[in-house]
């Protein structure tokens, strides 16, 4: 294709990346509003069925590793084509998995939906939104960045109260048909308006006119998998996010176990978890325009020096409020970091390739978020005080800090033009 005619651009008196941002972070709020809906249906699912702990959640832990893995392909496909189809499709996914459950009579019927249809809807969500609304901004970027991430801690705060209100008032099964049909509505009437970038819009990139040319984006061929398995920053990135990973889920399940090993009611420790989300929100917006200003690195090296020092101090905390201030810095430092994820892989490899490096990278995250509950409940069943698992997950933050500090920030790395040769 002629680079000069995809660049030909024509002046309009709005800019369609905003847009972008409105319906991206539509999707988001309402696919992980559902998938975080999951512990609201819990209890329902247990007293009419019978089933363990164990088995119920079970479920989850599928729908955990499959959403992980498919958002790889996903990625690729947001590459080739656009997040347009991506979103598409999981919408119609989960509206036809939420639809399914609802006429569930059996485990292996709720692990086969969870696994193969609710995780097909979710699993591309992340990766595509995430790598396509950085290919409408060069300035700004990291702003429009934190408010469609911040759609996540959306969901949590929104989703789950009102499914809590309609499983009482209309059961459980009309309550997963709510959703579904909720999904087909919201996420399909959203991803229409979606397109891949500015250039099919005849537009720039919000502030390319503006910028150096070190700075615009460039013009990079797509990687293969090959060559991204065989380059040792997509690793480093995998690192950092998989230790990420390990402590973020352990936190969020263990956390409210922990308040009431301490002494906390169950009502007042399961507040922690909304104060993880709503800060989490805070700090999309925060840390996505302070990123803009100071970088990348060093961001991301501030949130892991926030997250690190609070899950030290959690070792110490034993009161409902300094417990309060624990989920309120957590949540602060893990909506930057999750932010920045897309920032910083676009930083390295370029745009062409990025929703592919996202959904690698994120499948390497839900790995560590699938080992780090276990791992933490095995050590609690062993010890007996979740200090142990709190202290590994802080040393794991430890790593990837250092792996921020002395491999990141060095520039555009093994990426090559499309001038070079494979």
């Amino acid at each position: 294709m002629d680079n000069k005619a995809l660049h030909t651009t024509t002046e309009s008196p709005f800019f369609y990346g905003y847009m972008m941002v409105l319906v991206s972070t539509v999707v988001m709020t309402t696919t992980f509003g559902l998938n975080y809906s999951f512990g609201v249906f819990f209890t329902p699912l247990r007293t009419e069925f019978g089933w363990t702990k164990a088995v119920t959640s079970a479920a989850y832990s599928i729908l955990t590793f499959f959403s992980g893995f498919l958002g790889i392909f996903a990625g690729r496909l947001t590459d080739r084509f656009s997040a347009k189809g991506v979103s598409i499709a999981g919408g119609c996914f989960l509206g036809v998995g939420c639809i399914l459950l609802s006429r569930i009579s059996s485990a292996r019927q709720f692990y086969l939906i969870y696994g193969l249809v609710i995780s097909a809807g979710i699993g591309g969500v992340w990766p595509s939104l995430t790598a396509t609304v950085p290919k409408w901004f060069v300035l700004r970027r990291g702003l429009m960045s934190g408010i469609v991430a911040s759609g996540v801690g959306i969901g949590i705060l929104v989703v789950p109260p009102l499914v809590s209100r309609l499983v009482p008032a209309y059961g459980w099964r009309n309550s997963y048909i709510i959703l579904g049909v909720s999904s087909w509505l919201f996420i399909v009437t959203a991803a229409m308006f979606m397109r891949r970038d500015p250039h099919q819009r005849g537009q720039c990139l919000y502030g390319e006119e503006t910028v150096t040319e070190d700075e615009k984006p460039r013009t990079v061929r797509m990687l293969s998998y090959r060559e991204m398995i065989q380059n040792r920053y997509f690793w480093r990135v995998c690192i950092i996010y998989f230790c990420f990973g390990v402590s973020l889920h352990t936190v969020m399940v263990h956390i409210v176990p922990y308040a009431i090993e301490t002494g906390i009611p169950l009502k007042a420790a399961a507040e922690l978890i909304a104060i993880v989300g709503g800060s989490s929100i805070l700090s999309k917006l925060v840390i996505g325009a302070i990123s803009d200003r100071i970088g990348v690195k060093l961001s991301l090296a501030y949130n892991f020096i926030l997250l690190l020092a609070d899950l030290l101090w959690l070792q110490g905390t034993g009161s409902f409020w300094t417990l309060r201030a624990f989920a309120f810095a957590f949540g602060f430092a893990y909506g930057g970091i999750m932010t920045l994820q897309s920032i910083l892989s676009a930083e390295l490899f370029g745009l062409n390739s990025l929703g592919l490096i996202l959904g690698s990278v994120n499948f390497l995250y839900t790995i560590g978020s699938a080992i780090g509950p276990f791992l933490s409940g095995y050590i609690f069943d062993v010890t007996s005080s979740y200090s142990i698992a709190f202290f590994v997950c802080a040393m794991l933050e430890a790593v990837a800090l250092g792996v921020v500090l002395t491999t990141l920030g060095k520039g555009r790395v093994g990426v090559p033009t499309e001038d070079q040769s494979p």
